[in-house]
């Protein structure tokens, strides 16, 4: 019985406290914690297999020799057969040993690193110090401008007179 159906059950009043109190019973009996709820799908997950666990179960199967010992072991663990011919192929090839290699870029030397932060270092200060130009330049435009404008009005240059 649904979530659903059993709020009904209980919401309208028609039922006798009787019914109502078995369905909860058998509601609970059907559900035992940690069970989950049939209602809900439960996305599935395709299964991967590291390479050491693929090489173990490849080296432990090379190893039986006895008839039903293959069938056991793949029960045990929940493999196919098609599991092992492909596991076999690929450690023929040799992509088992490649597999084991971490994924993703491979870690930069520390003096790249260094190398890298130190050129960023010289951009920005190079940056910096074209402002401080620029500005040092305009100030002195500034500087000239202004005392061009606060120079003696109308008055010539004193010249020496002769007495």
């Amino acid at each position: 019985m649904s979530l659903l159906q059993r709020k009904s059950l209980q919401g309208n009043g028609d039922g006798c406290p009787e019914v109502q109190g078995a369905v909860d019973e058998q509601w609970i009996e059907a559900t035992p914690s940690g069970v989950p709820d049939p209602e809900l799908m439960e996305r599935a997950r395709r299964r991967r297999f590291s390479s050491e666990y693929k090489l173990a179960v490849l080296a432990e199967t090379d190893g039986l020799t006895h008839a039903g010992e293959v069938g056991a072991l793949l029960r045990r663990e929940g493999l196919y057969s098609s599991h092992l011919s492909t596991w076999r192929r690929l450690r023929d090839q040799g992509a088992l040993e490649a597999l084991s290699r971490p994924r993703g870029r491979t870690k930069a030397e520390p003096l790249e690193i260094e190398n890298a932060e130190l050129r960023r270092r010289l951009m920005r200060t190079e940056a910096e110090l074209e402002t401080a130009r620029k500005v040092i330049e305009v100030q002195g435009n500034v500087c000239a401008l202004l005392g061009e404008l606060h120079g003696p009005r109308g008055a010539k240059p004193t010249e020496p007179t002769e007495r």
